[in-house]
């Protein structure tokens, strides 16, 4: 089972390390491993924006450099650091590509959160229709 508020509450707290001294916009993600381990990952800007990484990146790819390579969820959570409230953030395009490398469409959860008690349940399939993976090169 899924403890979606701990993983929300889990992307609140990897917001705080956000480096985002150029759009000001941080972002946190708490990704759950089918381990049971929730990995976490915040935004890391570059002046240059091209080596820019997204939260949700950096959590996949701080997975995968540990070993895990399967994963049942992600919670997400951004809004400018000055906000006084949070609306909705869902990942980009290319964080979706990252997602669809590892997850089920039909069963990766992604939660999008305004808040620790509010927040949305999509799947990859939602977010990502008719996602390029690598049964395309087949």
């Amino acid at each position: 089972m899924i403890d979606a508020k701990l993983l929300v509450e889990k992307a609140y707290e990897a917001q705080k390390f956000s480096y985002t001294p150029y759009s000001n916009f941080n972002v946190g993600a708490a990704l759950l491993g089918t381990n049971g381990k929730i990995y976490l990952g915040c935004n890391i800007e570059n002046a240059a924006f091209t080596p820019t990484n997204c939260a949700e990146r950096t959590a996949f790819f701080k997975a995968v450099s540990e070993g895990q390579k399967d994963f049942l969820a992600i919670a997400i959570v951004g809004n400018k650091a000055d906000a006084e409230e949070t609306d909705y953030c869902a990942p980009c395009g290319v964080c979706r590509q990252v997602i669809a490398e590892f997850c089920d469409p039909k069963t990766f959860k992604i939660y999008l959160a305004k808040n620790k008690d509010e927040f949305k349940e999509y799947t990859l399939e939602e977010l990502l229709p008719l996602g390029f993976t690598g049964k395309d090169l087949d």
